[in-house]
């Protein structure tokens, strides 16, 4: 069996980075990923990555492709399930496959949070989704529902604003958490309605979604929806390594700051670390940290 080098795990912002920067180090590795872009592939609007004013997340994840295809970089489009400590280093363990190498960076990202109520199981592809950017040309002139005030809740809503007729923004907290110029962009909007200190208590339907029960100031009532968007925050993908690593209470790997887990040669960036920042640049930085740090161990043990 082959031993790489270096096995990077995840092709979202991090991931990919850490592969460019390998690649133009001539570290013999491989990456292994479901998919490339990762999260932000999911994204509509992007106004904050570095030399672009505008691009939209499908748009990134084609040129973050086109970047990792000009070296000639190989890709295993696979899913990790775990990753195990051997003597001569790590290995990977795939879906389709048992992959060494000497050190591994890993960039799984993270996945979304449920919501926890009745009717969210039942109800997942028929009317309740998770990602606004996939389904929201389904709910075309209908009464949609975006559960969650912080960023992801905003873009979904914005995305909604030239799609549905009615959207009701519901955020458990007294105020909206995200970017000043997003939710600028929300409370002009005279298609949202927002609904702070309110609670979702119950997703109602028969085959698909016609209402959720909410809780606002002690009082309940329904509102009239065909389609709920969850987006109340991530979890990280971090259980390939749980047993390997140190987390922290949150779930995710944590890192110094040169991306270095407790475990020699085992690295990790982006948003599956305790790196607060959740943002597309800023996984993008920790994912050149990884592999300049993945680097240098190499050498050292050439050494």
């Amino acid at each position: 069996m082959t031993i790489y080098e270096l096995i990077i795990v995840g092709g979202g912002p991090a991931g990919i980075t850490a592969a460019i920067y390998s690649a133009r180090k001539r570290v013999n590795f491989v990456l292994i990923t479901k998919d490339i872009g990762g999260k932000a592939a999911w994204s509509a609007n992007i106004e904050n990555y570095t030399g672009y004013q505008f691009i939209t997340g499908s748009e990134l994840a084609q040129k973050f492709e086109e970047h990792v295809r000009a070296f000639n970089i190989t890709i295993l489009f696979e899913d990790a399930k775990h990753i195990e400590k051997i003597p001569e280093g790590f290995e990977v363990q795939t879906t389709r496959g048992r992959y060494k190498s000497r050190s591994v960076i890993v960039a799984t990202g993270t996945e979304p949070k449920k919501l926890g109520v009745p009717g969210e199981d039942e109800f997942k592809n028929r009317g309740v989704t998770y990602c606004a950017t996939c389904d929201a040309p389904l709910f075309m002139n209908k009464n949609v529902a975006v559960i969650g005030g912080g960023n992801a809740g905003l873009d979904a809503t914005l995305q909604l604003t030239r799609i549905a007729r009615q959207i009701y923004l519901i955020e458990i907290s007294s105020e909206l958490k995200g970017d000043k110029i997003m939710k600028e962009k929300v409370i002009q909007s005279d298609k949202v309605a927002i609904l702070t200190n309110t609670k979702v208590l119950e997703i109602l339907g028969n085959r698909f979604v016609k209402e959720i029960v909410v809780e606002r100031e002690g009082k309940k009532f329904t509102l009239p929806v065909d389609g709920v968007f969850i987006e109340i925050g991530q979890i990280p993908n971090s259980d390939i390594v749980r047993h390997l690593v140190e987390l922290n209470e949150k779930g995710e790997i944590i890192v110094d700051a040169r991306c270095r887990t407790n475990v020699d040669g085992l690295f990790a960036a982006g948003d599956v670390t305790n790196v607060p920042q959740k943002q597309i640049v800023v996984a993008a930085g920790e994912g050149a940290k990884a592999a300049i740090s993945a680097y240098e161990y190499l050498q050292r043990l050439k050494q």
